[in-house]
């Protein structure tokens, strides 16, 4: 059987700084964590100069979001007594499809303890690979099958990121003149939308006013799309360009014509000093720590971790000092505060929306979405008024 998150992150993990959270529904109660089981028995240890780890990777090593991810797994490494050159194997370029497999077989045989994928796609050929190797443990971010399957050795693991990208529309929404922000959005997965809509409702806290256009590539990472996508917001009158997408492009796009940008997974102000403003960012570090101080001490891993803002699982990156708006830090200090001690929900009512399949939201002032209550992969997928998609 496997073991409920809350009750052994909070007992544990928390001593770690780290702790579980779960999925999102519209009930309107007060948000609590549900039960999930996990129940990878503990086993003996390995010896931290003993660990081998497989890292698999999306796209380029360089890429912004998997340069997060070998970032964080150094910094593990080094706080967990390891040597990150010689106790990983990288796998990079590693695309949604067969090549994962190869690349997990490759792993295998390099005698990894543990492997660990980036991208949502991967998740399949981890599940496919976990029961013929049971002392092999299998961690996937931004999934959700090892949160919900009877396998010991499968993880999933997340941040709430939904909450940085709600505080980095804050400093969106205090800079725009025109009320028009864009977004260059990847994928139209519930991970994408969670997070724009986030970033808009971020906007709108601090301007009523804001409404958001959102393009998709259709790409994780695409840099020539991506800058396509954020020269078209801005022909439409946008004047401040985000993105969930992995490479700095709309951030140079946004230098290039004059207008303001807000990144994601690394701080832009190095190559768009004119127009980054902050960044949203998830710490992969604070999961790769915990996991790997789990495998050291034989302890169990959970089944399913996510992190949230206050437990510094995601954060911002430095402020642009020369250019954000008056006032920005302190709206973000106190919005920071208020979803510390819940105060402040990110999905909070009067909200309406309406999905893909026509499904609609209606959250009436005092209710509000409870977005990772069930599990760390996000689960809202509304298109919520005032947002509009181009593609």
């Amino acid at each position: 059987m496997k073991k409920r998150i809350l009750a052994l992150l909070m007992a544990g993990a928390l001593a770690l700084g780290l702790t579980a959270c779960g999925g999102g529904d519209t009930s309107t109660d007060a948000d609590t964590t549900a039960d999930s089981s996990s129940d990878t028995a503990a086993t003996t240890g390995i010896a931290a100069d003993k660990l081998k780890v497989g890292l698999i990777l999306v796209g380029e090593a360089a890429d912004a979001y998997n340069k997060n991810h070998i970032d964080g797994m150094r910094e593990a490494c080094q706080k967990n007594g390891m040597d990150y050159d010689s106790q990983v194997v990288v796998k990079a370029n590693i695309t949604e499809d067969s090549t994962c497999a190869d690349a997990i077989n490759e792993l295998l045989d390099a005698g990894c303890n543990a492997i660990f994928a980036d991208s949502f796609g991967h998740e399949q050929y981890m599940e496919e690979a976990a029961p013929d190797h049971p002392d092999v443990q299998f961690c996937h971010a931004t999934g959700y099958q090892g949160a919900t399957d009877t396998l010991d050795n499968t993880h999933n693991y997340f941040a709430k990121i939904f909450e940085a990208r709600y505080l980095a529309g804050i400093a969106a929404g205090l800079k725009t003149e025109t009320n028009k922000l864009g977004y260059v959005a990847a994928k139209p997965f519930a991970e994408v939308i969670s997070g724009y809509t986030a970033f808009y409702l971020g906007a709108k806290s601090v301007n009523p006013d804001v409404t958001m256009l959102v393009n998709y590539t259709n790409e994780w990472s695409d840099a020539t799309k991506e800058a396509t996508n954020a020269q078209a917001l801005i022909d439409q009158g946008c004047d401040v360009i985000s993105q969930h997408s992995d490479t700095s492009a709309p951030a140079t796009t946004a230098q290039s014509n004059g207008v303001f940008a807000v990144g994601y997974n690394d701080d832009m102000i190095s190559v768009a000093p004119d127009a980054a403003l902050v960044s949203a960012r998830v710490n992969w570090g604070a999961y790769y720590e915990y996991a790997l101080k789990c495998l050291i001490d034989g302890e169990a891993i959970d089944q399913d971790w996510c992190g949230s803002y206050a437990e510094g699982a995601c954060y911002l990156s430095p402020f642009n000092d020369a250019i954000i708006a008056d006032g920005t830090k302190e709206a973000i200090e106190k919005a920071a505060a208020g979803l510390a001690d819940g105060s402040v929900q990110v999905f909070a009512g009067p909200l309406h929306g309406k999905d893909a399949d026509g499904n609609e939201l209606n959250l009436a002032e005092g209710e509000y979405y409870k977005e990772n209550e069930k599990g760390s992969s996000p689960t809202f997928t509304y298109i919520v008024d005032g947002v509009t998609v181009l593609s």
